[in-house]
């Protein structure tokens, strides 16, 4: 009797071994250029670890009629995002889903890369259909505001719909220049460093896509929020016709006010986590390439509106900047700070209409860093 009971005890714990060690079920949500470009990396590593991952990746997409083509479909046939990422060929293991619950059915892995408005409402939609030990690792360069006016994490608004872990991925990682499979690096923010960072350093890490995992999970995410409101100040001076000075200046004061911030409303921050991918080289490759910048400086010469000229220069993209800056103001002025932070403040105004972009110099002529 005890030696049936024993095999029985040995085959119920081989079996859950197993189960433990299946391959893990990969989503990503979103197929915008960022969505897609990452789509590259993890339809590769996915497919180089079958023992950790399911080698089918599902993509959400967005429907859309592009050229009289359906986009899920182009990218199924012929491996490409046509609207978003032309000319680069996605891995034929990455398969485009237009339904969003079907693509993260029985996944154990999230992948977030859409704007970060959306992302209350998908979430929203997955309550209860997706694995209780599913985690998700958001790539998403913003953050949320509570009715209040408090500032929440995009991290934070996932974990707390979704009731999961929740890692996040931020870096200098330029979009086109991670299609192009030029070398970069990423930080990997994880709360539960021990337990989940090697698998999602698997996940993306590759011989051009370095990946460093810490445990600063927040300061990695608002690094990648804050240096979107800084990349506007960058592209204002541009538009404004200053050079390469000011914008060094901007830089600077605007990782000040991005230490200062974090360290304010998320004390305990480690400061070597400026120093990583996510910080201040993130910062540095925004403000001169990215799409923040490009849109703010052609706000100043244009004189268009911020919509307009998104429309005209993102391809259906979207600038999280105005969007961030505006979030960040209102925790601010709630707090009674904005005073404390006047690149973030000027940012949000200018954008708002509420002041001239030339008066950006003066808010930093009189910086508090400077008293």
């Amino acid at each position: 009797m005890l030696s049936r009971l024993s095999s029985i005890f040995r085959y119920f714990g081989t079996t859950s071994t197993i189960a433990t060690m299946s391959p893990k079920k990969v989503t990503i949500i979103g197929s915008g250029n960022w969505g897609s470009a990452i789509a590259r990396i993890v339809g590769s590593t996915t497919k180089s670890f079958p023992d950790e991952f399911d080698p089918t990746v599902r993509m959400w997409v967005f429907e859309e009629i592009v050229n009289g083509e359906k986009l899920s479909e182009v990218i199924n046939n012929r491996h490409e995002n046509i609207k978003y990422l032309p000319g680069k060929v996605l891995p034929n293991n990455v398969v485009a889903v237009t339904d969003l619950v079907e693509s993260c059915e029985g996944s154990n892995v999230l992948v977030f890369v859409v704007p970060h408005q959306f992302v209350k409402g998908i979430c929203e939609k997955l309550v209860g259909k997706i694995p209780a030990d599913t985690q998700a690792i958001s790539l998403i360069k913003g953050v949320s505001t509570e009715k209040r006016g408090g500032l929440k994490l995009i991290s934070e608004e996932i974990k707390e719909i979704l009731k999961i872990e929740v890692s996040v991925l931020m870096g200098a990682n330029l979009a086109p220049e991670v299609a192009n499979d030029n070398f970069c690096e990423a930080t990997i923010g994880c709360k539960r460093k021990a337990e989940d960072g090697p698998l999602l350093k698997k996940l993306f890490h590759t011989d051009n896509f370095r990946i460093n995992v810490v445990e600063d999970a927040h300061t990695v995410e608002l690094c990648g929020a804050l240096k979107n409101v800084v990349a506007c100040a960058a592209g204002f001076t541009d538009g404004l016709g200053y050079g390469d000075n000011t914008k060094a200046a901007v830089i600077r004061l605007g990782l000040m006010e991005t230490t200062k911030f974090v360290e304010h409303y998320y004390p305990g921050s480690n400061l070597q986590t400026f120093f990583e991918s996510c910080g201040i080289a993130d910062l540095i490759t925004t403000c001169y390439g990215g799409r923040n910048r490009k849109v703010c400086e052609a706000f100043v010469k244009t004189g268009k509106s911020m919509a307009e000229v998104e429309k005209e220069l993102l391809n259906g993209q979207s600038a999280q900047g105005p969007l961030t800056a505006e979030e960040v103001y209102l925790m601010m002025h709630k707090t009674g700070l904005d005073a404390k932070f006047p690149l973030f403040t000027a940012v949000h105004k200018i954008c708002a209409g509420e002041m001239k972009p030339a008066e950006l110099v003066d808010c930093l002529r009189n910086h508090p860093e400077h008293m």
